[in-house]
């Protein structure tokens, strides 16, 4: 065998080895590209991931937590008198906030020494979730059709609807239902 052909054998397990650490580049590369393109998806579409930066939610979201919404929970339905919402702010549509749905379309709310009436109801609405006892007298609200009234569960504390220049929060404007809190790791647990 003559040293021209030892030279061509050794050559082409070299471009082999360079091939095969390509292929191997590019399928981690492929994968990369996808895992990312998946997140992105699943937080433009599905889910929506949100810190809480004040008290005004506390005892049911604590400041800091960190949740999970359901940006498709209202595609096919509406929001319901007590879901906890994700929401662009009326005020600021670059903010966005979360609170909890108090009242719906259509429906007039007034805040009597604490306590919400809806529609001129001698029974005020539960409020068990609150922290202390909410104080303050407010409105009569009329909340426009396709609208909604929004309240912090940590009343005496929370800039919510009643203080807002633009009180009610348009449906296209809600972008999740808040389902899980997913940090601290501590307190995992869904939102009712």
């Amino acid at each position: 065998m003559s040293r021209k052909d030892n030279e061509k054998k050794e050559t082409k397990p070299r471009k082999t080895e360079e091939t095969s650490i390509g292929r191997e580049i590019w399928e981690y590369v492929k994968m990369i590209a996808i895992v990312v393109a998946v997140v992105v998806f699943v937080e433009q579409v599905i889910v929506i991931n949100a810190r809480i930066p004040s008290p005004s939610m506390e005892n049911t979201i604590m400041t800091g937590d960190q949740i999970f919404g359901n940006r498709l929970a209202y595609v096919k339905s509406d929001p319901q008198r007590y879901d906890i919402v994700i929401f662009y702010y009326p005020d600021d549509e670059k903010q966005k906030f979360i609170k909890r749905v108090i009242g719906l379309p259509g429906e007039t709310v007034t805040i009597r020494d604490g306590k919400v009436y809806i529609n001129d109801s001698t029974e005020p609405l539960c409020d068990d979730f609150c922290p202390e006892t909410p104080v303050g007298d407010f409105g009569p609200y009329e909340v426009p059709e396709g609208c909604y009234f929004m309240l912090g569960d940590n009343r005496n504390v929370s800039k919510d609807s009643r203080y807002w220049l633009n009180p009610y929060v348009e449906k296209d404007k809600i972008i999740g239902k808040a389902f899980l809190r997913y940090w601290p790791l501590n307190k995992i647990s869904l939102i009712e």
